[in-house]
């Protein structure tokens, strides 16, 4: 893997801009068709990921405040930051409705990432913040 790429920030307005960030991530790191890059899996993981951080910021977070990555040793670093204090949480199953609507997004983001933070942010709001290995 060459050195890391400079991390990027942004504000995305929507899932799509934010997947095209990361891409254009990935493609800096690795620009070249002769050199190793992550397997076209390992990217469509990343890619999953930071849409399910960015939607669920906007619909359940009062909007993307920030969203920050960087590609190294570990992997993709992404943290995605929203105005909201909540806490992401995993959906009950009940009888009554044992296959709600949503609630699928937490659980695969915590299946995906090596390492998942949820950091509560000063002045109110909170950052999420996960490592990918690049495979």
């Amino acid at each position: 893997m060459r050195p890391p790429v400079r991390s990027r920030y942004a504000i995305p307005r929507s899932a799509s801009e934010a997947r095209r960030l990361i891409e254009n991530l990935v493609r800096a790191q690795f620009p070249a068709h002769h050199e190793a890059g992550p397997a076209a899996e390992t990217v469509t993981d990343m890619l999953l990921v930071t849409s399910e951080l960015v939607t669920n910021a906007i619909r359940h977070g009062g909007g993307v405040v920030g969203l920050w990555a960087r590609l190294d040793a570990d992997g993709l670093r992404l943290a995605v930051r929203d105005r909201s204090d909540d806490l992401p949480f995993v959906r009950a199953r009940t009888p009554s409705d044992p296959v709600p609507i949503g609630g699928y997004g937490w659980p695969m983001i915590r299946r995906l990432a090596s390492e998942v933070r949820v950091i509560p942010c000063p002045g109110g709001g909170k950052e999420i913040r996960v490592v990918l290995p690049v495979t």
